[in-house]
């Protein structure tokens, strides 16, 4: 699967990663804020309360022992007078209780602050939350003066007050950050596509100066501006390119001498390795009235001068397929006929068993095929062990009809060191066979000539052992 096909581009995780930054900055930016300013405003309002209930407290002299009635009065004139915020005031002095509402006791006053405040001269306060709602509750003590000191009467007064204004104010807060968000983070949009855009434009140009260099268009290079690591890495393709270019030009150089070597010595050796052959038929003939040395040295020197026409004209043929100068001429012909030719013409009925399917007409170049039939069964021949096998059959796949030809033998097979190389030209498994009757050639030109006409050959051992060469190419031509 092509990277970048599915999923999210390089642009959209810069801009998302950058609004991501953005969000979590305001984010932290907003709740340090509210923190702070929570706190704030809460402590104004408590220190607030509680020094104004204190010093309500130390302007009334309070004349002791108090029944309920002038305990409730207390409590109604300290409620009156607290500002800016209204107060819930309670009053316990022993077993009476009291307050400036109708109830007497408040659910709100924790135990822990009704301890404190009896024990505590300066008294106490506690922000408590009840049923969701903020109050803050402030507990002090009324004293009087003896001997130079002052003590508790035992009257406790306590100051109820609701913090709904400032919770109200925190809210208000809250709200405001969180409908600043999103145009925030919509103004950030901006900045974060000018900055992906200015980083992407580097890349987008690499990638497509990658892309020419895939294509083959080796003098691709990218405009290098600044002196950031973009431009760093502009700088660097641009030079990998030149080597590149440098490199696959000589290496053309060096491939393109290499096949008109070859085409040329094939060619100049044709002429007098004709005459060769020509007269080593004739020393053929009268070898057997020649001495015996005589004889083996003729017929060794017949040999090693049809190997060597052998390879010559195997030479030729690799340089037309390097050359692209190899053609088909096609033709529409029947499968079965056509191999059993191929074998009667080298005589080798007796030695392959055959399965042909009969009736099979295909297009295809009835030379070039008998190449890839003699070649595959003449290598199973020499490499590997009777009984030699040739099957043909059709079979239809991706939509199109195939005509499949097997060779097979009951040889040592290939080996799986030698599998990946089969089809490397003058690649012989065995090392010790490089003076073997083939040219090294046979299977190359076998490959060349199966993806000329359109198909493919493969080459596998066998399950029941040797070796299994499998050629496919169309019926209906390439």
């Amino acid at each position: 699967m092509r990277p970048g096909a599915t999923g999210f581009g390089l642009r959209t995780r810069l801009v998302f990663a950058f609004l991501l930054v953005a969000a979590i900055s305001a984010a932290t930016t907003a709740t340090l804020t509210y923190r702070a300013a929570r706190s704030a405003v809460l402590q104004q309002a408590q220190d607030t309360a509680v020094g104004q209930f204190r010093d309500r407290i130390a302007a009334y002299t309070v004349s002791l022992p108090l029944d309920e009635p002038a305990l409730k009065d207390l409590c109604i004139t300290l409620a009156r007078e607290g500002k800016p915020h209204s107060w819930i005031v309670f009053a316990e002095y022993g077993r009476l209780r009291a307050s400036s509402s109708d109830r007497p006791v408040s659910d709100v006053i924790t135990r822990q602050l009704r301890d404190t405040a009896r024990t505590e001269a300066h008294g106490s306060f506690q922000r408590v939350v009840k049923d969701g709602r903020a109050w803050l509750t402030v507990g002090m003590p009324t004293l009087y003066e003896r001997a130079g000191e002052r003590r508790p009467t035992g009257l406790v007064l306590y100051a109820v007050m609701p913090l709904d204004v400032e919770e109200a104010n925190v809210a208000a807060m809250v709200s405001a950050a969180r409908d600043g968000a999103l145009p925030a983070l919509l103004i950030a949009l901006v900045p974060a596509l000018l900055a992906s855009r200015s980083v992407l434009r580097p890349v987008r140009d690499l990638r497509r100066a990658a892309a020419g260099i895939g294509r083959g268009e080796l003098d691709t290079r990218i405009e290098v501006k600044g002196s950031d690591e973009l431009a760093e890495l502009a700088w660097t393709f641009n030079e990998s390119s030149r080597n590149l270019e440098r490199s696959v030009a000589e290496l053309r150089q060096a491939e393109a001498r290499a096949r008109r070597f070859a085409s040329d010595v094939s060619h100049e050796l044709r002429t007098p390795l004709a005459g060769m052959l020509a007269v080593t038929e004739v020393l053929d003939e009268d070898a057997a009235h020649l001495s015996a040395d005589t004889a083996a040295a003729v017929r060794l020197i017949s040999a090693e001068t049809g190997k060597l026409a052998t390879l010559v004209e195997d030479l030729m043929e690799i340089s037309r397929f390097d050359a692209k100068a190899a053609r088909l001429n096609l033709d529409e012909v029947d499968g079965a006929e056509t191999i059993r030719k191929t074998l009667q013409s080298r005589r080798w009925e007796a030695s392959v068993h055959t399965e042909l399917a009969e009736g099979v007409r295909v297009v295809l170049d009835p030379r070039r095929f008998d190449v890839i039939v003699a070649n595959l069964v003449g290598n199973a021949l020499r490499h590997g062990a009777e009984p030699v096998s040739v099957r043909l059959w059709t079979e239809a796949r991706e939509g199109r009809s195939w005509l499949v030809t097997e060779v097979s033998d009951r040889g040592p097979g290939i080996g799986p060191d030698a599998l990946p190389h089969i089809f490397d030209r003058f690649y012989k498994a065995d090392e010790a066979r490089t003076r073997s009757a083939g040219s090294g050639l046979g299977l190359a030109i076998t490959q060349e000539n199966a993806a000329l006409h359109g198909g493919t050959v493969h080459a596998a051992d066998g399950p029941d052992g040797g070796a299994v060469f499998t050629v496919t190419i169309p019926l209906e031509g390439a």
